[in-house]
């Protein structure tokens, strides 16, 4: 069995695996590249494999870096199935259509107002192609193992993270490996716990916090003093979320919060154009995560929903205290993009991010202090207050990381760290290698790795 790594190492976003086995293709994750221009670039490149010789497409979970560019995968001659979980499939449905809906937007206004040296600016994809991609979906539950090529076997079990998260196990022979996907942490307060890896012979882990720990950070109560000293000072608190999973976890915080008037009643809003209203999507998927029913409500209808351009663009007009929740998490693109331009440069707002921002994103930059961002072709100065709120990651940490790998009933012949810059990626590696004493390395972007039976 060969795996090769055509995305998310070296680097957190465009996960991409391809395995082969006997002459048949699997790739496990098709995500986008975010972060620096020289990464970001890579999305348009062709795909360093043929989509057409792959025989599926298995998904870990959701997010953008993970499911984001199955829509070109699709436009470029991919037609097999996609597996995932049920969960997984309802929120790329949403997921999906939103970012080729928001790539054309992006398209429209760069050509608008001449902001990009391209004649005409296009699309990576648009959402009619993200609507056609998702017939190629095929759900698979938990812990029900299919063939989905000749002579390779797949089951998903939990890894907490967000709603359909799984770890992908694909046999071949008497040959297992075991992709962790994005491992949720055992803390949460919304999601489960990971499931234990059981047996594997190699496992493929992410290491997106591998040299670091989750601060302890009473993550409600530093929300609620942003929320009031911003609100004293009339201005808005701006938090770039993930639309899926990030989004849920601040506005479960948020409702709490007003449940216990620790807040003032202001104005709470989402804006995404989301189709669905998420409350169905949590209350049917409920033995994957921790809240009732009551919970699951008061989390989703505590924000007005924006669904419309008109609408997010009368957000930016408002003159009154309020707390906007708005894609793309790391400020890589989307409607965040314009709240941004308006509310950076007024010393009265607060620009919240939640969770880890990828190097080269905007996110970064702005949490590492940059006093300007470049959006649209603009350099729009940053006077607002910036915070990192990082105790609401869904990712594990580098002591929950080891801590998961720990379950093991056997050690893996070896451990393939993925998803991490490459400082993370090398201190989590020597972490393995030290506390557990297996076997540990971090492909490099490309490399193609045989794995022994």
């Amino acid at each position: 069995m060969q795996l090769a790594f055509h995305g998310a190492a070296g680097t957190v976003t465009g996960s991409r695996t391809l395995v082969t086995h006997g002459g048949r293709n699997v790739l496990v994750d098709c995500g986008l590249f975010q972060g620096y221009k020289n990464l970001r670039l890579m999305n348009w490149d062709p795909f360093p494999f043929d989509p057409g010789a792959l025989e599926a497409v298995v998904l870990t979970h959701a997010h953008l870096d993970h499911s984001g560019a199955l829509p070109l995968l699709f436009k470029r001659g991919f037609t097999g199935p996609v597996f995932a979980t049920p969960a997984t499939i309802e929120l790329c449905e949403i997921l999906l259509r939103d970012s080729g809906r928001l790539q054309e937007e992006d398209a429209e206004y760069a050509n608008r107002r001449k902001t990009s040296k391209h004649r005409p600016a296009l699309p990576l994809y648009t959402e009619d192609d993200a609507q056609r991609s998702l017939r190629l979906f095929r759900a698979l539950p938990f812990e029900e193992e299919r063939e989905i090529a000749t002579g390779i076997r797949v089951r998903l079990q939990g890894a907490g993270h967000i709603l359909g998260a799984a770890s992908v196990r694909l046999s071949a022979n008497a040959t297992s490996v075991l992709f962790s996907g994005d491992l949720g942490r055992p803390d949460d307060p919304i999601m489960n716990a990971p499931a234990p890896i059981g047996k594997a012979d190699y496992v493929v882990v992410e290491s997106t916090y591998g040299d670091r720990l989750h601060e302890a950070q009473d993550v409600e109560a530093v929300l609620g003093d942003t929320i009031r000293r911003t609100a004293a000072r009339g201005g808005t608190v701006l938090i770039p979320a993930f639309a899926v999973g990030r989004a849920q976890s601040l506005l479960y915080a948020i409702y709490r919060l007003k449940q216990r008037r620790a807040i003032p009643d202001l104005p709470v809003f989402l804006n995404s154009p989301m189709a669905i209203d998420m409350t169905d999507i949590y209350h049917r998927h409920r033995a994957e995560h921790r809240l009732s029913d009551a919970e699951c409500a008061g989390m989703c209808k505590v924000a007005t929903m924006v669904r419309s351009v008109e609408e997010s663009r009368a957000l930016n007009a408002m003159t009154y205290p309020a707390v906007i929740v708005s894609a793309s998490g790391m400020a890589t693109g989307g409607r965040v993009l314009h709240h941004l331009k308006t509310l950076a440069p007024d010393r009265r707002n607060t620009v919240v991010f939640a969770g880890y921002q990828a190097a080269g994103t905007r996110g970064a930059r702005m949490v590492a202090g940059e006093s300007s961002i470049r959006i649209h072709g603009q350099d729009i100065p940053v006077r607002a207050e910036v915070m990192s709120l990082e105790g609401i990651s869904a990712h594990a940490d580098a002591r929950q990381i080891v801590q998961w790998l720990a379950t093991a009933q056997r050690p893996p012949r070896r451990v393939y760290l993925t998803h991490g810059e490459p400082g993370p990626a090398d201190t989590l590696r020597q972490r393995i290698e030290r506390e557990l004493g297996w076997d540990a390395y971090a492909p490099r972007l490309g490399q193609t790795i045989e794995v022994e039976s």
